[in-house]
């Protein structure tokens, strides 16, 4: 049962693709993690020897994950927010940031469709 960064990895996954369950890592950052703790990407999570647990935990220190990584987020988008930026107040107002078109597509930011004019034609069709 590895734990790497307070994160519980699946133990019948491939350690390249596990480590990717920690906030901060993809692929890329994982291969790199790899390569500086010298463990092979084929090794099963619930193959790993203590040394390489340990080794592992020292190369994912060297970078910022989980929960300084989230803090660090967060503060970039509230001090965005405090100075009165643009981006600050498409953060607050959730809507797209990076200057995505809002008319159509950004669903997932302004939520369900609110279907404008409905209630007005039912009002008619009663009278």
């Amino acid at each position: 049962m590895a734990r790497l960064a307070g994160v519980e990895l699946p133990r019948e996954k491939r350690i390249d693709a596990a480590l990717e369950y920690i906030y901060g890592i993809g692929p890329a950052l994982a291969r790199k993690i790899l390569g500086i703790s010298q463990v092979k990407a084929e090794r099963r999570v619930r193959d790993l020897a203590e040394d390489e647990v340990h080794h592992l935990q020292s190369a994912i220190s060297k970078f910022k994950v989980e929960g300084d990584l989230r803090r660090e987020i967060s503060g970039n988008i509230k001090r965005l927010i405090e100075i009165g930026s643009f981006r600050g107040s498409r953060h607050q107002k959730a809507l797209p940031v990076r200057g995505q078109r809002t008319r159509t597509n950004a669903r997932t930011r302004k939520g369900p469709r609110k279907t404008v004019g409905v209630q007005r034609a039912a009002k008619r069709a009663r009278h």
